[in-house]
């Protein structure tokens, strides 16, 4: 998992097998970060396979899934597709100083959660291709640099287009700092312009803030 990830998700204190185990799941910036954030629970699976070479990894998590995740994942021919169930998984946004930069600087408050609906992805002659779509979503953010106690609520849109290349789409839901963007998944990696911007009633109070996010 850590190979996989370049150092930025990590099982710690594993107990059990491959087939049946938990371990402590661990958010870091890469080998040698000092932020890494642990889940406030441990992570407990099961991996069993199926008729056709399926695999069905079942996930749980007290802190932040209701019922078990499950991920099915399916070889056919060239190809090899995954399906994940529709059960929403949330986080404390304080979680994310754990990837560093820049989530160490903002240090977020709020919850973050992520949310299903017939989402798959399907792997075909290295190209990675969408169906169904997920929402995440942070609520009640805050920020230690600034003076305002809440900065608002955040929607991050995850679907497919015609063609089952990744859309992404950042609105504001409400609140002081207001964010927009979109962009996409392509094959050299993630493209997104996005705009951050103080509202009207609170201008100066998101100076620093908005320092830090990006240029004037």
């Amino acid at each position: 998992v850590s190979r996989a990830t370049q150092g930025r998700l990590l099982l710690l204190e594993a107990q059990g097998s491959l087939w049946n185990g938990s371990a402590q799941l661990v958010l870091s910036a890469g080998p040698g970060s000092s932020d890494a954030k642990a889940l406030p629970s441990r992570l407990r699976w099961q991996l069993r396979p199926e008729w056709r070479g399926n695999l069905r990894l079942q996930v749980e998590a007290e802190c932040c899934l209701a019922s078990p995740w499950v991920w099915r994942l399916s070889p056919s021919g060239s190809a090899l597709s995954l399906e994940i169930s529709d059960t929403p998984f949330k986080l404390p946004a304080q979680s994310l100083t754990g990837l560093g930069t820049p989530w160490n600087t903002l240090q977020l408050g709020g919850v973050l959660r992520l949310a299903g609906r017939d989402l798959g992805f399907e792997w075909v002659q290295g190209r990675l291709r969408m169906a169904g779509q997920a929402e995440v979503v942070l609520d009640n953010v805050s920020s230690r640099i600034t003076t305002l106690e809440r900065l608002g609520s955040y929607r991050l849109d995850v679907q497919s287009d015609a063609q089952g290349q990744v859309q992404l789409n950042l609105s504001t839901l409400d609140g002081a700092l207001q964010l927009s963007g979109s962009g996409g998944v392509t094959p050299t990696g993630v493209r997104f312009r996005g705009e951050a911007r103080a509202s009207d009633a609170d201008p100066g109070a998101l100076d620093n803030l908005l320092n830090i996010i990006g240029r004037r």
